[in-house]
């Protein structure tokens, strides 16, 4: 599939110890010229752990992308009817939510 131009919503969840590996690949989409919007749930935009601060996280998404983190359910809910996406990252997402809302 081709990705040039593609606008990809990459949501992160609040798996935080993903992050390291979930980050390089918006990278990867953005060097592919896909337009990537950012997308984080509340505790992943919010909460610092272990695995870092969500200030750096946060700072971190926006330069690789060049666009503002949506991170309230406010600013979700136009995503879909104006068809903001072609397409939907969400990671990590378990094999128990894929398997619920694949079958």
């Amino acid at each position: 599939m081709e990705i040039k131009g593609k606008n990809i919503g990459f949501v992160l969840t609040g798996s935080f110890c993903t992050f390291s590996k979930t980050i390089p690949i918006m990278k990867e989409l953005v060097k592919k010229e896909a337009v990537v919007v950012p997308i984080m749930s509340y505790n992943a935009y919010n909460l610092d752990t272990k695995f870092g601060k969500a200030e750096e996280f946060i700072k971190e998404i926006e330069e690789i992308t060049g666009k503002e983190i949506i991170h309230t359910i406010q600013g979700a809910e136009p995503i879909g009817p104006k068809k903001m996406t072609d397409i939907m990252v969400v990671a990590p997402a378990s094999r128990k939510y894929n398997g619920k809302t694949c079958a």
